[in-house]
């Protein structure tokens, strides 16, 4: 499994520059600079574990510099996780491209970031931003896959994951595995190549291996570049003892 996996380290414009084409862009960007902004004054005993992050907040100009950079590169699904600040900037540049945006979909995270001070409702909820070329024909002109009746939401509890040497290491603003697992599922199709740009612990691209995808992205940090790859290793190796036992139980 760890062989459909090309993690990079570097900024994704370098890092990706020579990916020509890829079926699905599911992507966990950086959010807005408000968004960042609550995470990096959220006190210690924060009950969604929030911690300041380490990468700046994306405007809209960040948006549409990356939109414009992979929608000639993409032929099927445009997917982003992102906060209520930026979902219109990522609808609008998708549709400048031509790409048939969809109305965004909440992902549920019961009991996340609670709010601690001030008055108001806790947010619970992200938004996820979907979009498809309008002609329907995603991997080589001809060929027109029929996508169905889709999720309309995504209930999933966030989740904490250790190393092999029982430290944490999850990424700062990571999401969960089975959410990503969900949203590669909805969106690509067994042995596509999807393609996470941003993509910290690598949980997309690990997802899309998981789910018989080819997967191949870029982190721009270096330590957390190297614990995405500690991560991916391990996984993977796990993932292929239990379908060898598997095989032999079934054999």
């Amino acid at each position: 499994m760890r062989d459909l996996i090309d993690l990079r380290c570097g900024p994704w414009q370098t890092a990706l520059a020579d990916v020509e084409m890829v079926d699905a862009v599911i992507v966990d960007a950086p959010y807005s600079a408000r968004t960042h902004g609550g995470h990096d004054a959220a006190p210690e005993s924060d009950t969604a574990h929030r911690r300041a992050i380490n990468y700046g907040g994306w405007a809209t100009e960040d948006v549409d510099a990356f939109v414009d950079s992979w929608s000639t590169r993409c032929r099927g699904w445009f997917v982003t996780i992102t906060d209520h600040i930026l979902a219109p900037a990522w609808a609008a540049a998708m549709e400048r491209h031509g790409r048939y945006v969809f109305a965004p979909l909440p992902w549920v995270a019961p009991g996340s970031r609670v709010r601690l001070a001030g008055d108001g409702p806790s947010s619970w909820t992200c938004q996820i931003v979907v979009g498809r070329p309008r002609t329907g024909a995603y991997r080589d002109g001809t060929i027109a896959h029929k996508w169905g009746t889709l999720r309309g939401a995504y209930i999933v509890t966030t989740e904490r994951n250790r190393l092999s040497d029982g430290t944490h290491g999850s990424h700062i603003g990571g999401k969960p595995s089975k959410l990503m697992r969900m949203l590669v599922n909805d969106y690509s199709r067994p042995g596509d190549l999807v393609c996470d740009p941003c993509a910290g612990w690598s949980t997309t691209l690990l997802a899309a291996a998981q789910e018989g995808r080819r997967a191949v992205g870029s982190e721009l940090d270096p330590e957390t570049y190297a614990d995405a790859l500690k991560r991916l290793d391990r996984d993977t190796q796990q993932a292929d003892l239990f379908s060898d036992l598997r095989r032999q139980e079934g054999s």
